[in-house]
């Protein structure tokens, strides 16, 4: 069933829509019993071997640059909320440069821990 705002997830709040992806969609949320504010992606379609498979690799990873996760149920992830702005114009070279470089170390560690992405 989709998301709304609004909803409850178990003890999960939802608040807004982030995103959505060839899986699923992603959600902000507040977890009401740690009060804190997470994201939660929710399977939509017949994924759900593969959505397993991803939360277990997420899961072993652990970089500065990677999210964690911190539940995860039978069509959801919960994940740590990472405050940002949409990359929806040009960077300054410097500011790419420095994505990029954050974006190399975390893919060294997917790849690290034979994950490819």
């Amino acid at each position: 069933m989709p998301l709304q705002p609004g909803d409850k997830l178990g003890p999960y709040e939802i608040l807004a829509p982030i995103g959505a992806g060839g899986m699923g969609e992603v959600w902000k949320a507040r977890d009401t019993r740690l009060n804190r504010i997470v994201a939660i992606k929710q399977l939509t379609g017949r994924h759900t071997a593969r959505f397993e498979q991803e939360a277990r690799a997420i899961a072993a990873l652990n970089h500065p640059n990677i999210c964690q996760i911190y539940d995860v149920g039978p069509d959801y992830l919960v994940m740590e909320y990472v405050e940002g702005k949409p990359l929806s114009g040009p960077l300054r070279i410097e500011d790419a440069m420095k994505l990029a470089l954050q974006i190399a170390g975390a893919v060294e560690e997917a790849h690290g821990n034979d994950i490819l992405h």
